[in-house]
């Protein structure tokens, strides 16, 4: 057999269009962060894909930064971890195409007791630990001066506000800056310690031991997905699979006290 006649069958194998690829997608990869989110998907979003035939995989992070850059460069197909304003502020900074799709639970930020134990015993000089990254940060920052803690600027982007944004503090409270994902086990070295809700329901932190917990909605999490990504199959599945009535049972039974999406009050 001549080598003519052997790169003719390979030349049109290779000939097909990439598409058929997409279309015949069978695996799906889910990042999320360890705790509830991963949860989520184990419990009830991965068996309701796989009864459609999908694979799916699960990939955990312990950080804020992975999951989207994961994401962006194709490790990951879908991801859930964050609420809009932390992906509209990473996106920017970063140039990424990303795409939210749809509201999950999501458990309340909410200040907790380290060596004080109640409200009251805030002090002058007290320690308050809050996330590091912006908008966690500005999120904190919000709730504390809710509480009545602290006063902010006027005339700031509520949504980007930063230490150097606060105008009064007439507790004279130190805020201490950490990352996320140590808020729960740093809270004997500070007086109080604001947690992010899925780091307190992964570290075994009840919500009713919350001292206060937010009331926005401007925080509830997005799964999220490429941008090219956002109008195939795949993704439609994904939607459907965080809409369906199964998940929603599920979620109000398994995370109650959560903040549920703003379409299920419909």
């Amino acid at each position: 057999m001549s080598r003519l006649s052997l790169a003719l069958p390979l030349l049109a194998l290779c000939s097909f269009p990439l598409l058929a690829v997409d279309e015949s997608k069978k695996e799906i990869v889910i990042g999320t962060t360890v705790g509830d989110f991963a949860d989520m998907v184990t419990e009830s979003i991965k068996p309701q894909l796989e009864a459609q035939g999908y694979t799916v995989k699960l990939v955990e992070f312990t950080d804020y930064v992975m999951p989207n850059l994961a994401l962006a460069e194709g490790s990951l197909d879908v991801n859930c971890f964050q609420h809009k304003p932390y992906l509209d502020t990473f996106s920017q900074s970063r140039g990424l195409e990303l795409s939210p799709i749809t509201q999950v639970p999501t458990g309340p930020m909410g200040l907790y007791s380290g060596k004080s134990d109640s409200l009251e015993q805030v002090t002058a000089g007290s320690t308050v630990a809050i996330p590091n990254d912006p908008t966690n940060q500005a999120r904190a920052l919000l709730m504390l001066e809710e509480m009545g803690w602290l006063t902010l600027k006027e005339g700031i982007d509520p949504l980007k506000a930063s230490e150097f944004d606060v105008a009064d503090n007439p507790y004279g409270i130190k805020l201490i800056m950490l990352e996320a994902a140590q808020l729960p086990r740093s809270r004997q070295d500070v007086d109080f310690s604001v947690i992010n809700g899925n780091y307190a329901a992964s570290s075994g932190i009840p919500f009713s031991e919350g001292l206060f917990l937010e009331r926005s909605y401007d925080f509830i999490n997005w799964v999220v997905v490429r941008g090219e990504d956002k109008n195939k199959d795949f993704v439609q599945d994904v939607i459907e699979a965080y809409n369906s009535e199964s998940f929603r049972d599920y979620a109000v039974k398994r995370f109650e006290g959560y903040k549920y999406p703003e379409s299920w009050h419909d």
